[in-house]
């Protein structure tokens, strides 16, 4: 399987960013991890402020990957247009988030992508994302 894994803004910062909320792994020393649990799986990942970048890579693995794990950082909150391009794909995305969003900040509460997502997994720290490729590999 292919399975796509996508970090939206701020993300690059993890490691160094409000440490007590995301952790102090950055995604770079995680992802090999992640590779290691599922061998058998090829795992792509991409990272990008840029709102249009983000749409452009869910266009480009849409219909031909078979799974995404997308944590849209601040975008989840605020993006229609990626809910847009979620809804416009065929492959299932999975929603992910370090933190649990609904016991932050009420507007963080709100996910504009979570209801075009097949699910959304979030609170586990960096854990998220080994549940997200894991629903995507019972999904078959």
């Amino acid at each position: 399987m292919k399975i796509i894994i996508i970090n939206g803004p701020n993300l690059n910062l993890l490691g160094k960013r409000e440490p007590g909320v995301y952790g102090s792994e950055t995604f770079e020393t995680y992802f090999p991890k992640l590779q290691a649990w599922f061998p058998d799986q090829d795992l792509v990942y991409l990272q990008s402020n840029v709102e249009g970048e983000l749409i452009n890579f869910l266009h480009l693995h849409g219909f031909s990957a078979d799974g995404i794990v997308f944590n849209a950082g601040g975008y989840t909150h605020t993006s229609v247009a990626l809910a847009d391009a979620i809804a416009a794909i065929r492959t299932p995305v999975i929603e992910v988030h370090i933190s649990n969003i609904f016991a932050r900040e009420e507007y963080r509460h709100l996910s504009l992508i979570g209801a075009k997502c097949k699910g959304s997994i979030s609170g586990f720290g960096l854990d998220s994302y080994r549940l997200g490729v894991e629903s995507l590999v019972g999904i078959r």
